[in-house]
């Protein structure tokens, strides 16, 4: 009977689905701890707040409680004077949680279409998010909320966190110049607008100061997963160098991604000079020509986003209202390279070979007898 038992698949979905519910309320309970403490710094920020001023500590306040606190409870050691003062903190930059609902810019509403600012909210990320965040934050509440709203959508690491904090990409997102606002119906144009970002961060490249297009690509291409981090959630790689033919002539587009929350497709070309209005033109048949060979009857218009080493706003705006496409005009940066003797990208083949040929007639030069 045990055997028969083991062997159905009736019960072996039973214990599948077992283990699938108890790693879920694992889940759940760890995040129910999580929310729990960060409340409880939050209240103890509060009663920090009430009653820093009633003692006359000054400096030494945090100091102060945080020995006090120690006694009290020997075996706790979230007490020190740095953690008392980050939940003061916390509390000062969230000081009623009713009101905590931002009001933030046209691009940044757009981003938080999906996960509604609530109060909760900022429970539900780890305290040592909510340390990185602050530190960087100034006291800035919409800032801080985006970073949370990011991180709960995203489930970025403390890592991936602090390496968007570094790079501000609170000021870059949304930022492209575009013409989407002309060309898109409202909301997608607010989507598209919103997953852009003005300038790209390219320093996660190990890269040459003298690159060329080809090296960045390449660059672009070995870090992939980077890349994708730095397009922003929702963008799926389709290939680089993707071949239209278009007429009698095959075409290549630079790299092509489908956005898997606006449902179509984004043709991407990197530049690795200043925006260029005749850029555009190229960009804007790859675009077409993708509406035509690849978009299903339920994708939207293919986006086109260009993206340059530096571009002139003024020039891209006027450039961008000539154009009919769903267009936006990026730059990217890149602040640290590796010395000009190495090369960002591998050895050609034919590099390859020369280096073998040389180096076997070294050796054969040196095999001969010395006379």
């Amino acid at each position: 009977m045990g055997n028969l038992i083991g062997t159905d698949n009736a019960y072996k979905e039973w214990l599948s689905d077992i283990s699938l519910r108890f790693k879920q309320s694992q889940i759940k309970a760890s995040m129910k701890v999580n929310s729990e403490m960060l409340r409880f710094y939050w209240s103890l920020g509060h009663d920090m707040d009430e009653k820093k001023d009633l003692y006359h500590w000054g400096s030494n306040f945090y100091e102060q409680v945080s020995k006090d606190l120690r006694k009290e409870l020997p075996d706790v050691k979230s007490f020190s004077a740095r953690n008392l003062r980050y939940m003061h903190q916390f509390y000062c930059l969230f000081p009623i949680l009713q009101q905590v609902v931002a009001k933030l810019d046209i691009n940044h509403k757009s981003l938080c279409n999906s996960l509604e600012y609530s109060s909760e909210n900022i429970f539900l990320i780890p305290w040592g998010h909510i340390v990185q965040i602050m530190n960087k934050v100034d006291g800035n509440r919409d800032k801080a909320l985006f970073y949370i709203h990011k991180t709960l959508e995203n489930n970025w690491s403390r890592a991936v966190l602090m390496n968007f904090l570094d790079t501000d990409l609170y000021e870059r997102q949304g930022k492209a110049v575009s013409n989407f606002d002309l060309t898109l119906p409202a909301p997608q144009s607010d989507l598209a607008q919103a997953i852009t970002r003005d300038p790209y961060t390219f320093d996660f490249l190990t890269i040459r100061e003298s690159y060329d297009e080809k090296e960045l690509k390449d660059a672009l291409m070995d870090n992939i997963a980077r890349f994708l981090l730095e397009l922003g959630n929702g963008f799926a790689f389709v290939g680089r160098e993707y071949k239209l033919e278009i007429g009698n002539t095959c075409n290549f587009i630079d790299m092509l991604f489908y956005n898997i929350k606006l449902h179509c497709y984004v043709v991407v070309e990197i530049k690795v000079k200043e925006f260029d209005s005749g850029d555009m033109g190229q960009l804007g048949t790859y675009m077409v020509a993708v509406n035509h060979q690849l978009k299903g009857e339920n994708d939207g218009p293919t986006l086109g986003l260009l993206i340059c080493k530096s571009k002139d706003n003024i020039k891209a705006c006027y450039a961008l209202e000539a154009s009919s496409q769903p267009m936006g005009i990026s730059q990217y940066d890149i602040t640290s390279f590796i010395p000009e003797e190495f090369k960002g990208s591998l050895p050609t083949i034919e590099e390859i070979e020369a280096e073998i040929s040389s180096n076997e007639f070294l050796e054969k030069d040196n095999s001969k007898p010395e006379v």
